[in-house]
């Protein structure tokens, strides 16, 4: 029998600075309205989300719940408790989608054996609109988190999925800390064989969004300024020396 209460994913911005009225539906903002409680990564987190949409006397009454990667597996019944016993909870990520690139899954897996209804909103992925504005095969591809961050690690992971774009011509794609993102960058540069099309986006939906896609040869003599900014990388093994 199904739980007469509710989890929502609530979709966040890709960036704190923009308005949410672009970029979320009206239905995201009614369904704050109607929350007993909020799962966040953090509580910081947690109130900066809700101040969009509530008085400040509303936020602090809300009950605020953290999942994130100290959250232990037994841990996640006690999170779905007060939506089992009826009541509306929003799950929320610190950026974009909820459980995409997010410690999210499990608490709806959990949800779906508990028979709690689950109501997810449209919203920004920053995987999604780089996959969508890269001109890479979005018919196939494959999302891998966070890649090592060893360097010899990193480099057999990078041509093992340069092999796994050859093998299953498909995107492959990840992402980076914004400390780190030129670092991967140049990295790639100098792993990656030339004709490989690599794909950066950086700073997706706001005024300093860049994405270019080109073959690693021409990345290695083109300048393209990249500071500490959250990034997507996107590779493509090229099939044809026309692709």
């Amino acid at each position: 029998m199904q739980s007469s209460g509710i989890l929502y994913l609530l979709p966040n911005l890709l960036d704190d600075e923009l308005s949410h009225e672009p970029f979320l539906p009206i239905s995201v903002s009614e369904a704050v309205c109607s929350l007993d409680g909020i799962i966040a990564e953090s509580e910081k987190g947690a109130r900066r989300y809700l101040r969009r949409f509530i008085s400040h006397d509303q936020m602090v009454k809300l009950p605020i719940k953290l999942l994130n990667e100290h959250t232990k597996s037994n841990e996640l019944a006690g999170l779905l408790e007060p939506i089992i016993q009826g009541q509306r909870w929003g799950l929320v990520s610190d950026a974009g989608l909820p459980c995409i690139a997010d410690p999210g899954a499990p608490l709806v897996l959990l949800a779906h054996e508990r028979h709690v209804q689950v109501i997810a909103f449209p919203g920004p992925s920053a995987l999604i609109l780089a996959l969508q504005l890269s001109g890479l095969n979005g018919q196939r591809f494959a999302f891998h988190g966070y890649l090592p961050r060893e360097i010899p690690a990193l480099q057999l992971r990078l041509r093992q999925l340069e092999n796994i774009s050859r093998q299953d011509d498909a995107t492959q794609i990840w992402i980076e800390a914004p400390y780190r993102s030129a670092k991967m960058a140049q990295l790639l540069f100098e792993t990656l064989q030339p004709k490989t099309l690599l794909c950066i986006a950086l700073s997706i939906t706001t005024p300093r969004q860049r994405i270019l896609t080109q073959k690693v040869s021409e990345w290695r003599g083109c300048t393209f300024p990249i500071e500490k900014e959250p990034a997507v990388f996107l590779i493509k093994f090229c099939l044809t020396s026309n692709a």
